[in-house]
C-alpha cells in the first residue's frame, strides 16, 4: 500500500477535524481505523470509508450552514 492510499483511507478523519463537536471526530477516527484494518481484503474498506465520509460530510455541511465563514 502506498502513502496516498492510506491518506485516502484517513480522509474521513481529516475532514471531521473541521467539524464542531467531539462525536463526529471520534466517529471519523473509528471509521478510518476500521477502513485501514479492513483494507487487507479487496474492497474491505469500502463500507467503513463510506460511512465515515457521510458523517464528515454531514458534519461539515451543518457547520457551514449554521456558522458561515
Amino acid at each position: 500500500m502506498t502513502a496516498a492510499f492510506y491518506l485516502l483511507l484517513c480522509l474521513p478523519l481529516l475532514l471531521s477535524l473541521g467539524v464542531r463537536g467531539g462525536t463526529p471526530k471520534m466517529l471519523g477516527l473509528v471509521t478510518s481505523g476500521f477502513a485501514i484494518l479492513l483494507s487487507v481484503k479487496p474492497y474491505g474498506a469500502v463500507m467503513p470509508w463510506a460511512i465515515g465520509m457521510t458523517i464528515a460530510t454531514v458534519g461539515l455541511f451543518e457547520r457551514f450552514r449554521r456558522f458561515p465563514v
